[in-house]
């Protein structure tokens, strides 16, 4: 038997989910198994799996040892020299600048040098994330950028702050705004473009169609043109839906793919321009906060921008 403390990151989630987390190989139904047969108790009694957990409660584990093996944490952090552009940080979150060409998650062609791993090691330095003292919370991205785009990407310090920016994100409280370069000069000097987003995950690549289709999502894209030159336009962008490659994909389908995407658009013109990466960066973001937002609050109504994007700068000028 082996006995669990919660912790404030652990607390106000259900026992099976906390569960998942703590035992990473342990099927579901295993979980739920052992909370149905009292080899899961919460201060000595049996719980449901809806059982919400509360800081300072024990939990006593009766479960093989081999599944409390699989627990064990690499700490691959911990040999990271941590190299992040901070853009704003507090006590509850950390705004990245994250640079093309760094992934942000590990995966099958780079598990060390990655931007959730920087920031942990950044953290972990300071003192502020101590594993040790964690049962299942480690320092989580609330969003995404793709490998090859630059841009803003929100962390969150604590499982209470991660649940709230998820939430705003989810529900459009928090607005992202890019910058890119398109090829050509749009008809349109502003607009909101709604069409349907299909995966294609054996290409890795998505598909738009301006009518519903089968597994097809929704998006919409509102963009505004900056500037126009040489048969270029530089667009601000603001994604209402975030779905993958929403972007890239959504304005090629309109005749107007960003210069250096090369899944998207014309290789042989992105030749000529000498783009290393695609032209998109996601450099605003505005704390849109239209209901309570909890230890968040105080961020309602901020917006944090890039001053300078290379791209867009050398465009402008």
């Amino acid at each position: 038997m082996r006995s669990i403390t919660v912790k404030p990151n652990d607390a106000n989630q259900r026992i099976d989910k906390f569960l998942q987390k703590y035992f990473k190989t342990m099927p579901l139904g295993m979980i739920y198994k052992c909370i149905r047969k009292k080899r899961v108790k919460v201060n000595g009694k049996k719980v449901e799996i809806n059982y919400k957990l509360v800081e300072n409660d024990i939990i006593d584990l009766y479960i093989n040892d081999e599944f409390f093996k699989e627990t064990a944490q690499q700490d691959i952090f911990k040999i990271v020299k941590p190299n992040i552009d901070i853009i704003y940080e507090d006590e509850n979150i950390i705004l990245i600048d994250k640079k093309p060409g760094m992934v942000v998650h590990p995966d099958e062609k780079e598990q060390v040098d990655t931007l959730i791993n920087h920031i942990k090691s950044y953290l972990y330095n300071k003192k502020e994330y101590l594993p040790e003292h964690e049962n299942t919370f480690a320092p989580s991205l609330c969003n995404r950028i793709d490998r090859n785009t630059g841009g803003i990407v929100i962390a969150a310090k604590n499982a209470e702050a991660l649940r709230i920016v998820n939430e705003k994100i989810k529900s459009k409280e928090i607005r992202k705004f890019y910058l890119c370069i398109v090829q050509g000069i749009l008809q349109k000097k502003t607009g909101s473009q709604t069409d349907y987003l299909i995966k294609d995950h054996s290409l890795n690549k998505v598909f738009i169609s301006n009518k519903p289709e089968t597994g097809g999502k929704e998006i919409v894209t509102k963009y505004k043109v900056l500037k126009e030159k040489n048969n270029m336009s530089l667009l601000e962008v603001e994604l209402i839906t975030g779905r993958t490659h929403q972007i890239r994909a959504h304005l090629a389908s309109i005749g107007h793919p960003l210069i250096g995407d090369d899944k998207y658009g014309d290789k042989n013109f992105n030749r000529s321009m000498g783009f290393k990466y695609q032209a998109l960066y996601s450099y605003k973001l505005y704390f849109d906060f239209t209901s309570d937002a909890g230890i968040l609050n105080y961020l309602k109504g901020k917006v944090f921008e890039l001053k300078e994007v290379g791209f867009a700068k050398k465009f402008l000028s």
